[in-house]
C-alpha cells in the first residue's frame, strides 16, 4: 500500500536546464510530483491518458502538457509514445534576462495542456535544443534561452489550450504575473497588486501558496530583483536611480534588500557582469 506521494527528480546536477527525448517505455506511472522544476512534455504521437492534479486529459498528439512545481501528475497510455521533455530548474528563469522570454513563460505555464498545430518545426527545435543542450561554450546558455523562446513563441502563437476550467487560485496568481510582466512602472506593494486584481492581499498570498508553495510577497521579491539584474546590467542608470524605478524611495534600503536577496551589492553585480 503506497502512503506516501513519490517526488521525482530527472533533472542534472549543475544544469538549470534538461532536454531529452520522452521515454518510449513509459505506459502507466503512479501518481508523481517533481517539486524543483517546471516541465514541458511534447508528445508527438501515442494514446491514452494524462492526469495532472485532479484534471484527465485525453492524449491526442501533437499535444504539449506544463507541470509546475508542486504539482501531481501521472500517465496511463496505452500505446508507444514519442516525443521530448524539457526539465526548466527555477536558476534558468532567474539567470535570463530576457524579458519577453519571461512574458511568454508566464503566459504558458498557467496551462497545463495545449495542443499543436505545427509540428515538424516543434520537432525541430526540439532537436536543436537537444543538440544545443551537449554544448558548454560561454554562449550555450543564451542559445538555449533564444530556442526555448522561439518554441514557446510558436506554441503560444498556433497552439489551442484544452477547453477546461482552471482552478481559482492558479488563474489569480497567474493574473499578478501577467500584471506584473505588464506594468511600466513596479510597485513593491503586495497591497497594491491585490487591489488591482480586485482581491484582498490574504487571498492572493494563498493563491500564491497553493500554485507555487511560495507568499506574494515572495514572488514579487522575485520579480524585483530579476528587474534589478536587467537594469544594472543593460542600463546605465544610478544605483539610485533604478532603487526609485523599483519604488524605493531609499536608496540605501534598495542596495540592503538587494544584498539580503542575492548576496551581494547591486555594484558589485554591475561590476562582475
Amino acid at each position: 500500500m503506497v502512503t506516501k506521494l513519490q517526488i521525482k527528480d530527472k533533472s542534472e546536477s549543475g544544469k538549470s536546464i534538461k532536454i531529452a527525448p520522452f521515454k518510449k517505455e513509459i505506459r502507466k506511472t503512479v501518481p508523481h510530483k517533481h517539486n524543483n522544476y517546471f516541465e514541458i512534455l511534447y508528445l508527438s504521437q501515442g494514446s491514452g491518458y494524462h492526469y495532472i492534479d485532479s484534471r484527465k486529459f485525453e492524449v491526442m498528439p501533437p499535444v504539449m502538457y506544463f507541470i509546475r512545481k508542486d504539482q501531481v501528475h501521472c500517465w496511463e497510455l496505452d500505446s508507444e509514445p514519442d516525443g521530448y521533455v524539457i526539465i526548466i530548474k527555477k536558476t534558468f528563469i532567474e539567470e535570463s534576462l530576457d524579458s519577453e522570454l519571461k512574458s511568454l513563460f508566464t503566459h504558458i505555464s498557467k496551462e497545463n495542456c495545449v495542443y499543436t498545430q505545427e509540428h515538424e518545426m516543434v520537432r525541430s527545435l526540439f532537436e536543436l535544443l537537444i543538440e544545443t543542450d551537449r554544448k558548454n561554450g560561454k554562449n550555450a546558455f543564451r542559445m538555449k534561452e533564444g530556442l526555448l523562446k522561439a518554441l514557446l513563441a510558436l506554441v503560444s502563437e498556433d497552439g489551442k489550450p484544452f477547453a477546461g476550467k482552471a482552478e481559482t487560485s492558479a488563474n489569480l496568481y497567474h493574473s499578478l504575473l501577467s500584471l506584473l510582466s505588464g506594468e511600466q512602472v513596479i510597485r513593491n506593494k503586495v497591497q497594491y497588486y491585490a487591489e488591482q486584481l480586485n482581491t484582498s492581499p490574504q487571498n492572493l498570498n494563498a493563491a500564491c501558496r497553493k500554485a507555487v508553495n511560495q507568499s506574494a510577497e515572495e514572488v514579487l521579491s522575485e520579480f524585483i530583483i530579476s528587474e534589478a539584474r536587467r537594469l544594472l546590467i543593460y542600463t546605465d542608470n544610478t544605483i539610485a536611480e533604478i532603487s526609485f524605478m523599483l519604488d524605493f524611495h531609499d536608496p540605501s534600503h534598495f542596495v540592503k534588500y538587494f544584498k539580503r536577496k542575492t548576496g551581494e551589492t547591486p555594484l558589485t553585480f554591475r561590476k562582475s557582469n
